[in-house]
């Protein structure tokens, strides 16, 4: 389930506060003891350590740390030639869904970013698909990345063609390390 909303198309994360520019790492999580402390019970929607088992988890962190700003678990799909996103979702303290008093904005759109790259990496040609989680998400996708709704499998289907993801890839900054937590 893909629960981010695209508040800011900002290359780095920024501080909703003061402005001020974050510079961003990607980190494969690859143990289950650390996912296990982002669950349901406290603002992650899904118990996280679980995805491990079928999917690819990565988090979006400040550089330089392990401060988890945002979440994503991805599945290869050989079959379809595209990659699935199981589930994404910004932090609580950066989801305007569970906070009026977001920390950080951007998380959303650098999401979507990673997914972009690692379907480049597959060979997938940047094509990308999963479930938004409501009507207003998907067609909020839709308008901010050209998302194509396609209603197949779920309601709110969709999927980003080749054209959307490097257009999505030129907006968002961030390295990728070969940590591993």
């Amino acid at each position: 389930m893909i629960n981010v909303w695209i508040d800011e198309m900002t290359p780095c994360l920024k501080d909703a506060k003061t402005g001020e520019i974050i510079p961003t790492e990607v980190i494969r999580i690859v143990r289950k003891s650390f996912l296990s402390k982002y669950n349901r019970s406290n603002g992650w929607y899904v118990d996280w350590s679980v995805l491990l088992d079928s999917c690819e988890v990565y988090g979006l962190v400040i550089k330089g740390t392990v401060d988890i700003q945002g979440l994503i678990a991805l599945e290869k799909d050989a079959n379809s030639k595209a990659l699935y996103v199981s589930w994404m979702v910004a932090a609580p303290q950066n989801n305007k869904e569970i906070t009026d008093d977001v920390k950080n904005v951007g998380v959303g759109g650098h999401l979507f970013s990673i997914a972009a790259d690692k379907s480049f990496e597959y060979g997938y040609e940047g094509f990308l698909y999963g479930f938004a989680a409501n009507e207003k998400l998907l067609w909020h996708y839709s308008k901010v990345f050209g998302a194509i709704h396609v209603g197949i499998l779920h309601p709110y289907h969709f999927m980003i063609d080749t054209v959307s993801a490097k257009k999505i890839r030129e907006v968002y900054d961030y390295e990728w390390t070969d940590a591993k937590i």
